[in-house]
C-alpha cells in the first residue's frame, strides 16, 4: 500500500482529494455523518466476526461518511491493517473477493428460504426476491482481483 506525503498530511491513494471541502457540509450534518460513520464501523466489525451480517458494506459506507466528515478518520480506516484492505480494493477497482460474493449470495438465498418458510405474503416475497436477485447479479459481476 503506497502512501503519498502531501505537506503534513499522509494521503492514501484511494483517498479523496486533500482539498475536499468538508467545511461545505453544515456542522450539524457533519457531526451526524461522523457519528453514523462510527456506527457503520461498529457494524462492519460485527459483520467481519459473524457470518450472518456483511461487514465490508458497512466499512465502505463508513469510509464514504468519513470522507465527508473527517479526513483524519477516513485515513485511519483506509490504512487500518484489518479493516482497510477491502475498502481500498473497492475504491480502487470495485473489487469484491470471490468468497465474499458467494457468501453474500448464499446468505441471501438462505434468508429468502427462511422468509418463504415463515410464510410471508407472495407480493412481499416477490419484491424481496427481485431485490436479492439484483444484488446478487451486481455482486457476482464485480471483479475479484
Amino acid at each position: 500500500m503506497r502512501l503519498e506525503r502531501l505537506g503534513d498530511a499522509v494521503m492514501h491513494p484511494c483517498m479523496t482529494e486533500p482539498e475536499r471541502k468538508t467545511s461545505s457540509v453544515a456542522a450539524p450534518l457533519r457531526w451526524a455523518m461522523f457519528a453514523l460513520a462510527w456506527v457503520c464501523v461498529g457494524l462492519g466489525v460485527i459483520g467481519i466476526v459473524t457470518p450472518v451480517m456483511p461487514g465490508t458494506v458497512f466499512l465502505i459506507l463508513a469510509a464514504w461518511l468519513f470522507t465527508r466528515s473527517s479526513p483524519r478518520f477516513e485515513r485511519w480506516l483506509l490504512t487500518h491493517p484489518r479493516l482497510g484492505p477491502s475498502v481500498v480494493a473497492w475504491r480502487a477497482n470495485g473489487v469484491v473477493p470471490r468468497w465474499a460474493q458467494f457468501t453474500a449470495a448464499g446468505s441471501m438465498a438462505g434468508s429468502f428460504a427462511l422468509l418463504v418458510f415463515i410464510g410471508l405474503p407472495v407480493p412481499v416475497l416477490a419484491i424481496i426476491g427481485a431485490i436479492f436477485i439484483g444484488v446478487c447479479a451486481y455482486l457476482l459481476t464485480r471483479p475479484t482481483a
